[in-house]
């Protein structure tokens, strides 16, 4: 939905079937405390505040800063759609489900509406006294209509005359009008008018185009100065243009958020393509659960909105001009490099680095060589993964490709990649996962595309999402079969690779080549498998081989030998993952957690948890890779993959870990904790009121290190040292 480093929303804000709670998975025996768990959704809530103080963080540089504030209100407009839809769907259909700390719905729901309320007028703030002047002072100037000279205002109108006008569409609301539909997310002006020879009052609803430039740029003032105004500024000064004959009364700005989320009932009769597609014509029609409204608009206009939407009170957001803030993502186009994070350009894998620079990279010679660890966006995808399904679609040697796609950029080579494979000869199989949340509509087009390329498209089981992140590559060697694999913890998205943190897997391993060979084959036709070697697969397997890894610590620790427990995830809501770490600090394991968002454990209470620590990385790029590691004696146990700690991946999902095993590997993961975890990090901590602190200086002020920018210099780094070898 939104092309953010922060802004994957989707890694934080799942379905309402996420109260669905599964009693089998709890391990409580009833010596836990019963309010052991955090909100979800307050929790994530957290999560979008400590995005907006990267926002309100001064020592950023400016239009970063200025794109954390996009990034918060574009999260934020999901978290409505789908996380606060199902909370008042919940409540309006009498399914008193409770949420997964015990409390009804409408209980949760006052709290989630009192503290959007508060971060919303907090990011409205952030804006208005110290991004906005800081944009004025670097001679970034988002003006006001009132702002402009008469020279300016002429000049405007020629714009306003040729470039806008034509596109708009009042729509009038009478009794040969009823009030029109407003679509979710558009930001609109209310127009009341007066028939100056009637007296009559009307109103009017004018939808502000969403395929123009949000800020509309201001001619040349000779000055050096970048200066826009809103457009729905721009047009609320035209409206007599719009209105000839009718005195304009009043005009404010508003925009409805509905709920946009998508249930699909998967009947195994019916054809699941045709199903989403039906359920996507539908989406644009939920009902609204949040009206912002500029915090000028009169009693008469409100009333009226509020009773046509069916908005209650609560509902209501009041907010200083101008509204959808997220329009500032096109201020990040502005060609200002002093104003940005320094340029970072990705370094190929060493290891698939070619012997001298008049050769080309062998990535399957390289692979056969040794297991490779990639490490993006510090370490380049598209020299790695997408070189690698490159080549094998051009390899002759090359029988078969199977690859899963969840979410995939627009023009993906990818996809590309795929089809040349197919048109080649080779046997393709795609496993294209058309039910990922607001990328539904793209997928089902490649999905088309690559049908009639002649691919092998299926789309996963029914009832779950396919959301692994697999590819396997059948190659001929010396008349023998050899298995190429690549298992990730990011989509097969070049466009996201640059801004997610994610790791993967090159591997030539025999084992793993026939682990994913078993779990393709179950997700294209009807094997069942029970276990598969190197690899973690859900909804069978993974939860209770993480918990199996916990209590092996456990056993450890009670029998005084070495033990510990490290994880990065995006979220942690899983009650058995949770009280099984629980039980973990009590037998004195060392647990340490890396988490993005949504946390529902409480770190360092006394009796529950004095052992588990809580940090939180946000920075330049999502944090979003999956790490596992667990002590075990000595022989670490350490697994990367796609599944988060959530019911929805461990229940519902196919997700896939695989074990690293190359000591290289599994000293580089641990370098990743110590570096998460240490002091000297800039980062948030969880305490144990559930409260998130951020630590980004030290005790003499200076700034702490920047987790991502160490990782950068030592990859880089790494790269030198190998080109001098």
């Amino acid at each position: 939905m939104d092309s953010s480093p922060l802004g994957d929303a989707t890694a934080a804000t799942d379905s309402l079937d996420e109260y669905d709670l599964d009693e089998s998975s709890s391990v409580d025996d009833g010596t836990l405390p019963v309010d052991r768990y955090l909100d979800r959704e307050l929790s994530w809530l957290a999560f979008n505040q400590r995005v907006l103080e990267l926002a309100e963080d001064d020592q950023l540089p400016l239009l970063e800063r200025a794109n954390f504030l996009a990034i918060f209100s574009s999260n934020l407009d999901e978290f409505f759609m789908v996380r606060v839809a199902g909370l008042k769907r919940r409540i309006e259909t009498g399914i008193a489900v409770p949420t997964n700390t015990g409390r009804a719905p409408a209980d949760v729901l006052a709290d989630v509406s009192a503290k959007a309320h508060e971060l919303q007028e907090r990011h409205a703030r952030a804006y208005r006294e110290q991004v906005k002047p800081a944009l004025d002072e670097a001679g970034i100037h988002i003006e006001t209509w009132a702002d402009l000279a008469e020279s300016d205002r002429s000049r405007i109108d020629e714009i306003f005359s040729s470039q806008i006008f034509p596109v708009l569409m009042p729509l009038a609301v009478d009794p040969a009008h009823p009030f029109p539909y407003i679509s979710g997310l558009s930001l609109n002006l209310s127009v009341r008018v007066r028939n100056p020879k009637t007296g009559k009052e009307e109103f009017a609803r004018l939808k502000v185009p969403t395929n123009l430039p949000r800020f509309v740029e201001l001619p040349d003032d000779e000055s050096g100065q970048m200066r826009y105004i809103p457009l729905e500024d721009l047009i609320s000064n035209h409206l007599e243009e719009l209105f000839p004959g009718m005195e304009i009364i009043a005009h404010h700005e508003f925009r409805v958020t509905r709920n946009e989320d998508v249930e699909v009932e998967e009947d195994p009769n019916e054809n699941l393509l045709q199903a989403l597609e039906k359920q996507l014509l539908n989406r644009r029609f939920g009902p609204p659960i949040r009206l912002e409204i500029t915090d000028d608009m009169d009693p008469v206009t409100l009333d009226l909105l509020v009773r046509e939407l069916g908005i209650t009170e609560q509902e209501v957001y009041r907010l200083p001009a101008p509204l959808d803030l997220g329009g500032l993502f096109q201020l990040t186009r502005i060609d200002r490099p002093a104003l940005k994070y320094p340029r970072a350009i990705p370094t190929t894998a060493v290891s698939l680095l070619p012997k001298d620079s008049n050769s080309a990279p062998d990535i399957f010679a390289s692979i056969a060589k040794q297991d490779i660890l990639l490490h993006h966006p510090y370490e380049s995808f598209s020299t790695s993964v997408q070189a690698f399904l490159e080549q094998a679609a051009a390899d002759p040697n090359v029988l078969a490709i199977k690859q899963t796609l969840y979410r995939t950029s627009g023009d993906s080579p990818i996809v590309e990649a795929l089809i040349d494979a197919a048109e080649a000869g080779k046997a393709v199989l795609a496993l294209v996962e058309i039910k990922a949340r607001f990328d539904e509509t793209a997928n089902i087009s490649w999905a088309r595309k690559l049908e009639k390329a002649g691919v092998h498209v299926v789309y996963g089981l029914v009832g779950l999402k396919t959301h692994c992140k697999l590819a396997l590559v059948v190659r001929q060697e010396g008349g023998v079969l050899r298995h190429y694999s690549h298992i990730g913890t990011g989509n097969y998205n070049p466009k996201t690779s640059r801004i997610y943190e994610d790791l993967g897997l090159l591997t030539a391993s025999d084992t793993v080549g026939k682990d994913l060979t078993r779990l393709f084959n179950e997700l294209s036709g009807y094997a069942i498998e029970k276990k598969f070697k190197r690899l973690l697969v859900a909804p069978l397997h993974l939860r209770k081989g993480l918990l199996k890894a916990i209590q092996g610590e456990i056993d450890n620790a009670k029998a005084g030998r070495p033990s510990g427990i490290r994880i990065k995830v995006n979220s942690i809501v899983d009650e058995a993952i949770i009280d099984a770490l629980y039980r973990a600090s009590g037998a004195g394991v060392p647990v340490d957690l890396v988490v993005r968002g949504i946390c529902g454990i409480k770190p360092g209470q006394p009796g529950l948890s004095e052992n588990i620590r809580v940090r939180s990385i946000l920075g330049r790029y999502l944090e979003h890779a999956r790490i596992f590691s667990f002590h075990n004696d000595g022989d670490p146990l350490v697994y990367i993959g796609s599944s988060d700690m959530m019911h929805r991946n461990l229940d519902r999902r196919v997700e896939a870990l695989v074990r690293i095993t190359d000591p290289d590997h599994l000293a580089e993961l641990e370098q990743i904790f110590d570096l998460a975890m240490s002091d000297e990090t800039s980062s948030w901590w969880l305490d144990d009121s559930g409260e998130w602190s951020r630590h980004a200086r030290s005790e003499s002020g200076a700034p702490l290190q920047d987790m991502q920018n160490v990782l950068m210099t030592r990859i880089a780094s790494r790269k030198r040292t190998a080109a001098l070898r």
